[in-house]
């Protein structure tokens, strides 16, 4: 087959199954990635097949469980028979402030979604890519630089994925190209925040407004299609946060 196939994990619901509408309306054929969504995965692909019939697939994975990570490599390589883009989107994300909320099993979990299933997807993965001469992108966080509050375990996680999209832009050069995206304030958490909580984010972006799950989908399309000499490298797309706080006028 010659379409080209993204695979995108976490991708049944929002930055991520914006990921994947945007790879389709490319031309792209897309493999949808769940853990526990999968109606909402199932509903996006019957969507997307209904434009292209037969464009789009699901798989159902624990990417805390390395079975399952080698089961999603497999089956990945067999729906289209090619991968080119691989998107490390999944992730676990919730505060764990010092004290009782540090604990062995929160550290397991944020780190599996966050850096150990990006890094073992990426290794089972990197025969296929490298045949096709594609491409990993991975989704950092501003806050694996600067840190958030009560966020300890996720901010180191993410740190981890920043310094493995570096080694392995190294490692696997010149056949696969890896880069980042780290985003901003994109859609609110799925944890409740008061008003104040969110103008208090809102008063840090320099542009003064959120971004769009849009703007995250098009830079990771930009990334893998249409930046060829673009390797290594960490793009932050949050309107400017990540500058420091911003005093409004």
């Amino acid at each position: 087959m010659t379409e080209k196939v993204v695979l995108v994990t976490g991708s049944a619901k929002r930055v991520g199954a914006q990921i994947i509408k945007t790879f389709h309306q490319q031309g792209f054929n897309c493999l949808i990635h769940c853990r526990h969504s999968i109606d909402e995965a199932e509903v996006l692909k019957q969507s997307l097949n209904k434009q292209r019939d037969n464009s789009v697939d699901v798989i159902q994975a624990d990417l805390n469980q390395f079975e399952d990570i080698h089961q999603l490599a497999e089956q990945a390589n067999q729906r289209f028979g090619r991968l080119d883009v691989l998107v490390n989107n999944a992730s676990s994300f919730y505060p764990t402030p010092v004290g009782d909320a540090i604990s062995p099993h929160h550290w397991q979990d944020l780190f599996s979604s966050n850096a150990q299933a990006p890094l073992f997807l990426s290794n089972a993965l990197a025969p296929a890519l490298k045949k096709s001469q594609g491409c990993i992108i991975n989704l950092t966080d501003i806050h694996a630089e600067n840190p958030l509050r009560h966020h300890t375990i996720y901010c180191m996680a993410k740190a981890a994925l920043v310094m493995m999209t570096k080694s392995l832009a190294k490692e696997l050069a010149p056949d696969i190209r890896v880069n980042a995206v780290s985003p901003g304030a994109i859609l609110w958490p799925e944890q409740t925040l008061t008003q104040d909580a969110k103008d208090q984010v809102i008063n840090e972006i320099a542009l003064e407004r959120m971004g769009s799950p849009e703007d995250i989908a098009s830079t990771i399309y930009f990334l893998a299609q249409q930046a060829p000499y673009v390797t290594g490298q960490i793009l932050a797309v949050d309107g400017g946060r990540s500058l420091g706080r911003h005093a409004l006028a």
